[in-house]
C-alpha cells in the first residue's frame, strides 16, 4: 500500500504540474443574494463537473476544509468544481434544497459555456452537506438530479441514529416529530432503482457524532439492494469532519480512493444519442441481482457502445391501461423519461396488463397506448419509438400469454403501422430452449435472457 500511495503522490506532483485552475468567481444563486457559488474552472477541463455543499449542522458552514480547500484537487484532473454556499433552513428544508437545485441548474444550463458535459455533472457533500447531496440526489426532479454523488461521512437517516441537530434544524422543532416527514428525508428510504445516481460514500468508524451504520453504510446497503452502483471506504479512525485536512492519517488513502472512483466513472458523451427504455418489471430488472449492470438496458447499452445514453425507466409490476392495477404514465419514472428528452425509445408493456382484473379494460389498451406515443411524439426531441411485445410467458400471477399473443400483440402492430414506428417482435425472437433464459417464475427473464432481449432489440437501435 505504502508503494500505490507513494506513485499516487507522484501522480498528484505531475498533475499539479500540467493542469491548474484558470479562473475563479463567484455566482449570487439565491435572489436575496445570500446563497453563492464559488466557481472554479480548470486549465484543461475534461467535461466532469461537481458541486459541493460543505457540513456544519445546518446551522452554518464548513466553507474552508469541506468546500474551497478541495478545489485544486478536482481542478488538477480537468473536473470543474463549485462551492455552494446554501442558506440556512431554520426549519424549512426548502431553503437549502432551493439552493442546492438551483446550483445545479446553472451548471447544467452554462455545460457550454464552461465546457462541462452535463451527463456527468456530480453533487458532493460533508455530514449535514451529505444528507442535502443525498437528498438531491434521491427527491430532485430530472433536470436537476446529480449524475453521481461524492458522500462524506453523511446524515442520511433523519430517524434513530441521527444528528439531532441536523434534523432539528432541517425538519424544525414541530417536523422533527412528524413520522411521515421523518420518513420521507431520511434518504436510505428514498433510494430508486435506476433513478439513483451512483455514489461512493466516506465514512469513519469512530464516528461518533454521525453513526456509520445509520448513515452512510445504511445508503451504500439500499444502493446494493437496489441494484444501484455504489462503493463504500470505511477508514479505522478519524471521528467525524475529517474533510480535506492533510493532518487526518488517512488524507493521502481517502484522495487515492477518490481519483480511482473517479477514474473508473464511466459517463456518456454530451453528444451521446439518448435512449429511455420504458417497462415493467422485465424492463426493471426483477430478480436479477445487480439489475443496473445486468438487465437488459444494460447490457443493451454495452452493446451500442459509447455513441448511446442507455437508460432504465422500467418499474415493477406497471401496465400500460390507466385503468391497471398500477399504470405506468402515473409513475415517476414515466415523468423522469419525458424530462430525459429521449432521442429513441423502446416501449415494452402489456404483461401485466393480460391479468384479467386489468384486462377488463382491455379495449382501451390501443387508446392509453396512443397517449403514450402522442405524448412521446410531442417531445422536443423527437423521438424514434420502437414498439415491442413481451416474451414469452407462462400463466403464472394471473398473466395470460394468449392474451398476449392474440389480443396485445395485434394492437401494438396496429399501432405501430398506424404512426409508422418501428415493431419489435420479442415474442418469437425470445427463445428459452436451454432452460436458462427464464427465472422460475416462467415470467421475468435471467441475465442470460436479459442479455438476449439486448442482442434482439439493439440491431434495431443500431440501423
Amino acid at each position: 500500500m505504502k508503494r500505490k500511495l507513494f506513485f499516487f503522490a507522484l501522480l498528484l506532483i505531475a498533475m499539479t504540474a500540467s493542469a491548474q485552475t484558470a479562473r475563479r468567481f463567484v455566482l449570487k444563486n439565491s435572489a436575496d443574494g445570500v446563497s453563492e457559488l464559488t466557481v472554479y474552472l480548470p486549465e484543461h477541463p475534461s467535461g466532469r463537473a461537481v458541486v459541493c455543499c460543505p457540513g456544519g449542522g445546518y446551522a452554518h458552514l464548513a466553507m474552508e476544509h469541506e468546500g474551497y480547500d478541495w478545489a485544486e484537487y478536482f481542478n488538477r484532473q480537468g473536473i470543474s468544481f463549485f462551492v455552494l454556499k446554501y442558506r440556512m433552513p431554520n426549519g424549512d428544508r426548502n431553503i437549502p434544497l432551493g439552493d442546492a437545485y438551483h446550483a445545479m441548474q446553472t451548471v447544467r444550463d452554462s455545460a457550454k459555456v464552461w465546457s462541462i458535459n452535463p451527463y456527468d455533472v456530480g453533487i458532493m457533500g460533508f455530514s449535514a452537506g451529505g444528507h442535502l447531496a443525498s437528498s438531491v440526489s434521491t427527491h430532485a426532479d430530472w433536470k436537476v438530479r446529480p449524475n453521481f454523488s461524492i458522500l462524506f461521512y453523511p446524515v442520511i437517516t433523519l430517524g434513530k441514529g441521527t444528528h439531532n441537530g441536523s434534523k432539528v434544524n432541517i425538519l424544525g422543532e414541530t417536523g422533527q416529530n412528524d413520522e411521515k416527514l421523518v420518513a420521507e428525508w431520511s434518504n436510505e428510504r428514498a433510494v430508486q432503482r435506476h433513478l439513483t445516481p451512483p455514489a461512493v460514500v466516506f465514512t469513519a468508524n469512530d464516528d461518533g457524532t454521525v453513526p456509520p451504520v445509520q448513515n452512510g453504510i445504511a445508503y451504500y446497503i439500499a444502493m446494493r439492494n437496489s441494484g444501484n452502483d455504489c462503493a463504500l471506504h470505511v477508514y479505522p479512525t478519524g471521528g467525524h469532519g475529517f474533510g480535506f485536512r492533510a493532518s487526518y492519517t488517512y488524507h493521502e488513502q481517502v484522495l487515492f480512493d477518490l481519483t480511482t472512483w473517479l477514474n473508473n466513472l464511466k459517463m456518456p458523451k454530451a453528444e451521446a444519442v439518448r435512449v429511455a427504455c420504458i417497462g415493467n418489471s422485465i424492463t426493471d430488472g426483477m430478480g436479477i441481482d445487480m439489475s443496473g449492470v445486468n438487465g437488459y438496458p444494460a447490457v443493451l447499452g454495452r452493446l451500442l457502445g459509447d455513441g448511446f445514453n442507455v437508460k432504465n425507466f422500467g418499474v415493477s409490476a406497471r401496465t400500460m391501461l390507466n385503468k391497471g392495477d398500477y399504470p405506468y404514465m402515473k409513475e415517476g419514472a414515466w415523468k423522469d423519461a419525458m424530462a430525459f428528452d429521449p432521442e429513441v425509445v423502446i416501449v415494452k408493456l402489456g404483461t401485466n396488463d393480460s391479468k384479467p382484473y386489468n384486462w377488463k379494460y382491455g379495449q382501451e389498451y390501443g387508446h392509453d397506448l396512443q397517449l403514450m406515443i402522442d405524448s412521446l411524439k410531442a417531445l422536443s426531441s423527437k423521438p424514434k419509438i420502437y414498439l415491442c411485445n413481451p416474451i414469452p410467458a407462462s400463466n403464472s400471477w394471473g398473466i395470460s400469454d394468449s392474451i398476449i399473443v392474440n389480443a396485445i400483440s395485434p394492437i401494438l402492430q396496429k399501432a405501430a403501422k398506424k404512426n409508422k414506428l418501428t415493431y419489435i417482435d420479442l415474442h418469437a425472437a425470445f427463445q428459452n430452449t436451454d432452460g436458462k433464459q427464464m427465472q422460475r417464475d416462467g415470467i421475468h427473464p435471467t441475465d442470460a435472457g436479459a442479455a438476449q432481449m439486448a442482442k434482439i432489440i439493439a440491431p434495431y437501435i443500431k440501423q
